[in-house]
């Protein structure tokens, strides 16, 4: 669905609840009959989608990708799509992948998926070459920021961060370990969960300014890294519940960091949290929102004070107090399937994407 926001926003799940959701009835809610911000986009897929970015630089140019090889483009800012291919893939090898994560700006673009794969264009996409990936690289790409003419920031799953200024030929590591080893030399310090992480990330977040986020896989612990230090900070994740997802927010730092974790709650922290500060899981704050026990996937500010988050089964619930209430809404109610993420592009523009080719 494509949301044109005058008073909320649109959003996204990254991934299915992981609670039963057969256990729990959907939660009541009252609510006023308004005009529905969100609209649903046919796209020609029913694939699941992953990503959508579009370029600065060219608002109206965008990407979608996802499962099976699917590569969506737009040229008319998301109203309609058309299915691509990429000139650096055999036709059948391109439904092999899954791609999950674009960046674009200013023309600059990469694209990553699994099995492991990074692709590069420096035309908008008219033409894409294959970045070849060293054997040695601690672990798989999974996310990727362009930032600037043959510029990029990678993160791997296993957390190590590296850059690159001439279009992937080499790459600069910007940590000094991997998270596991930065586990193994610290296993001492208190942190609980740090002994059974299992070397891989369940979900990556930077934020505008280069500093990351990290989730461990099984959700028992978080870790953050601030742009210029050599190492990630562990830290406990403050409850008995796994973590469901976390964030920036308003994509920054100094603004503060949300969470939700499973049984559907969630939590924000004042502004400028200290990301090397041990004990950061005392600042978190919890949230009002009745949830109903769905998981809570994804969130996003659309403004300071205007947030959404999404959750399995297509819930979407709306904060205008900046993520302290949140309140149902119905929009996605009739549409099956799970949304996985959230985006905005402006204050009046924003995607949620999931299973089945939703795109709203």
């Amino acid at each position: 669905m494509k949301s044109t926001i005058k008073s909320a926003t649109t959003i996204a799940l990254s991934a299915l609840a992981t609670t039963t959701l057969s256990t729990f009835s959907f939660p009541s809610f009252t609510i006023a009959k308004e005009k529905k911000i969100w609209e649903k986009i046919e796209i020609p897929t029913k694939d699941t989608i992953f990503d959508i970015s579009f370029d600065p630089s060219k608002p109206e140019h965008g990407w979608l990708i996802g499962s099976k090889g699917t590569f969506l483009e737009t040229f008319d800012g998301g109203n309609t799509w058309k299915t691509r291919t990429f000139n650096s893939l055999d036709e059948d090898e391109d439904i092999s992948y899954r791609f999950e994560v674009a960046s674009l700006l200013d023309d600059e673009g990469w694209i990553i998926g699994k099995p492991a794969i990074m692709l590069h264009t420096r035309d908008g996409g008219k033409q894409f070459e294959r970045i070849p990936l060293s054997p040695k690289l601690p672990g798989d790409p999974v996310s990727i920021k362009a930032t600037g003419a043959g510029a990029a920031e990678m993160i791997t799953s296993q957390g190590a961060i590296y850059t690159t200024v001439n279009g992937g030929l080499n790459w600069k590591a910007q940590v000094k370990e991997t998270i596991d080893a930065t586990l193994n030399r610290i296993s001492s310090s208190g942190t609980s969960g740090a002994s059974y992480f299992t070397g891989k990330l369940a979900n990556q977040i930077r934020d505008v300014n280069g500093n990351y986020l990290a989730v461990g896989s099984r959700g028992n612990l978080f870790l953050t890294w601030s742009k210029g230090e050599d190492y990630w900070v562990p830290h406990n994740r403050g409850s008995s519940r796994r973590i469901q997802n976390m964030g920036f927010i308003q994509n920054d730092a100094s603004k503060g960091i949300w969470m939700t974790l499973n049984g559907g709650s969630f939590y924000i922290t004042p502004s400028s949290p200290d990301l090397n500060q041990i004990d950061i899981e005392k600042l978190f704050q919890q949230s009002k929102i009745n949830s109903g026990g769905y998981g809570l996937i994804d969130a996003s500010w659309r403004t300071q004070d205007n947030v959404w988050v999404v959750g399995g089964s297509g819930i979407i619930f709306e904060s205008k107090d900046g993520g302290k209430t949140f309140k149902f809404n119905d929009d996605a109610k009739d549409i099956p399937g799970n949304l996985y993420r959230v985006k905005f592009f402006n204050e009046n523009l924003g995607f949620a994407i999931g299973s089945d080719g939703v795109l709203l």
